[in-house]
């Protein structure tokens, strides 16, 4: 589900950038699975790598490591410093 405005999400951040979960727009198992994870609001995930097509990433947050797919990377809302504008 593409979000619209001035809306960021992790599928928008860069290597090694460092942000702050904001909501999920995901529901059912997705969003379930995905807080099960740790990708809870108010938790810093930082990008550490990308697959060689761009899908999946690798995510790092609270000491571990998560790769996540793209598709559910786009329904989590960011902010941070060091997101591009």
């Amino acid at each position: 589900m593409p979000l619209c405005g001035d809306v960021r999400t992790l599928n928008d951040i860069g290597t090694g950038a460092q942000v702050r979960i904001r909501r999920h727009h995901s529901n059912g198992a997705v969003r379930q699975r995905l807080l099960d994870l740790g990708l809870m609001p108010n938790v810093l995930v930082t990008l550490v790598r990308s697959a060689p097509l761009n899908d999946p990433i690798q995510l790092r947050l609270d000491g571990s490591s998560i790769t996540l797919r793209r598709r559910e990377a786009v329904t989590i809302e960011v902010s941070g410093e060091d997101m591009p504008r």
